[in-house]
């Protein structure tokens, strides 16, 4: 950024400062004691979304949209909209603050917005809507690799530390619906009406690589070997030089095991606790059996904190439900053959001792045993438990931003494709972000600062991005050569959104 860019944020930046000091008391600090007029301005024009300009420069940059226009052909006429208009206008849509399709036509009445973005019009939800209803199966797939293309694009301008290893969980997660005339939902076994995508993402930067839609009753595995091996092929062409599958006992397809063993690719699945894994495990020697110590969530860098009131346990206490308190766990290893496997694989069973309560009594002791199977034969079997629990991070991150950040796991049209178009489409939304975070420059004298900052935008919620990068408010100039974004106010990230500007001025390494 120049230095006139630096010096006013510096100096904003400072002026926060002293309003926030706690010394300063000049001014009230009681809300609702501002006697508020409204006017409308004659020239001023601005807009809430001021950060959707970075974003537009970030599609340009990557060169996605005439990916889309080159390979995607859904309309015989393009006038007045392309295909890219369409998957842009929902992404926008959703970037910007939209919740459904609906709020599509907001935009499209917002004269200063179309204007933000050099469009004479973008389309309204209806047509929005017709669009999705265009896919086929075949479609669909063209899109996701479109995008998928374009994704690498971005991990090229990544460091060579980034490309050791592609971790890929896998997932479904069920998307319900009150919609009584939708094609191709059904009825799960817990009685709920929908459809069940299946989420394949990048552990390492939280990107979904693929989403398959698939009916309300289908199991968690099914084509999940066909599009495994398409994200293995997407992070290959990436560059990465080691691949991880994960995911829990529903994805321990034996008989891919040895498929993906001979072709390089390591992998650690939940494995059912059958009978003979059980036998197995109590017949092991009990000096192959080590107490498992947690990994602590996190570092304390100042002095500890005292621990919260324990609510829920206080109630189920009192009102004598049945509780199970974990005493100890225990890990140990061994060699084991699935049926469908021509070769033995590593077993990482974990043992934990469990104390059943009712109120302030003891019932009696448990047991219970869960199994993890891989082809990873290096390192402690506790580091294999560890890596099998940081899967949880697929629900925790990208299932929970998808449904309830992004709202890109919804089913707002008529059929299965239509609804699986739409959520690739407004998943696109996340994957942009991930983007911003990724291009984030992390070099010179501040390269830790920036790594942090880097992973900060990664791991930040949808929300808090949309807050941080996306709803800034903006003036905008319209000269006739450029689209000036004039920012209203200042926030933290303004630095780090300035050094990705200066990023995008210049093409993208190849």
């Amino acid at each position: 950024m120049n230095a006139r860019i630096r010096q006013q944020l510096e100096q904003r930046k400072r002026r926060i400062a002293r309003r926030l000091r706690k010394t300063n008391w000049q001014r009230p600090a009681t809300l609702g004691s501002v006697n508020a007029h409204y006017e409308i301005a004659d020239r001023t024009r601005a807009i809430s979304a001021g950060g959707i300009g970075l974003i537009d420069l970030v599609v340009k940059r990557t060169g996605l949209a005439e990916s889309i226009n080159e390979r995607l052909h859904l309309l015989k006429v393009h006038l007045p909209y392309s295909e890219s208009d369409h998957v842009l206008s929902i992404a926008y849509n959703v970037l910007a603050g939209g919740q459904c399709l609906e709020h599509l036509e907001l935009l499209r009445n917002n004269e200063v917005f179309l204007d933000a973005l050099g469009a004479q019009r973008i389309p309204d939800p209806t047509t929005a809507g017709d669009f999705c209803r265009r896919f086929s199966r075949r479609d669909l797939e063209t899109l996701m690799d479109v995008i998928n293309e374009t994704r690498i694009k971005v991990w090229q301008q990544q460091g060579p530390e980034f490309f050791e290893q592609a971790v890929i969980d896998v997932d479904g997660t069920m998307v319900e619906t009150t919609g009584e005339c939708k094609f191709g939902m059904d009825i799960n076994y817990q009685g709920q009406w929908g459809y069940h995508p299946l989420i394949i993402s990048l552990a390492n930067t939280a990107e979904p690589l693929l989403i398959v839609n698939r009916s309300g009753n289908r199991p968690s595995h099914d084509e999940a070997p066909e599009y495994l091996d398409r994200a293995i092929e997407v992070c290959r062409r990436g560059g990465f030089r080691q691949i991880l599958l994960r995911g829990d006992t529903d994805f321990s397809l034996t008989e891919h095991f040895d498929r993906w063993e001979e072709d390089g690719v390591k992998f650690v699945f939940g494995l059912d606790a059958t009978e003979q894994l059980y036998e197995l495990a109590e017949n092991l020697p009990i000096s192959a059996w080590k107490i498992l110590k947690r990994r602590a969530k996190h570092t304390v860098k100042t002095t500890p904190r005292g621990r919260h009131v324990r609510v829920k346990e206080r109630i189920v206490k009192e009102r004598e439900f049945e509780n199970i308190h974990l005493r100890r766990e225990y890990v140990a290893e061994f060699r084991y053959r699935p049926t469908r496997c021509s070769r033995a694989y590593r077993v990482v069973v974990v043992w934990k001792d469990l104390e059943v309560h009712a109120g302030q009594r003891k019932l009696f002791d448990d047991t219970r045993c869960f199994f993890y199977i891989t082809n990873c034969w290096n390192g402690p079997a506790e580091d294999v438990v560890y890596n099998a629990h940081d899967r949880c991070n697929q629900e925790n991150t990208v299932l929970e931003q998808l449904k309830n950040g992004v709202r890109a796991a919804t089913a707002p049209l008529d059929n299965l494709l239509s609804n699986w178009a739409y959520m690739v489409i407004a998943s696109l939304a996340w994957s942009l972000k991930a983007w911003v975070g990724l291009l984030l420059p992390a070099e010179g004298r501040w390269r830790e600062k920036h790594a942090q900052q880097k992973q900060r935008v990664l791991r930040m919620e949808f929300h808090t991005f949309r807050q941080a990068w996306i709803n800034i408010p903006a003036q905008i100039i319209r000269t006739s050569r450029r689209i000036i974004y004039r920012f209203l106010s200042w926030n933290q990230w303004q630095p780090a959104f300035f050094r990705l500007l200066d990023v995008l001025q210049t093409p993208l390494r190849c």
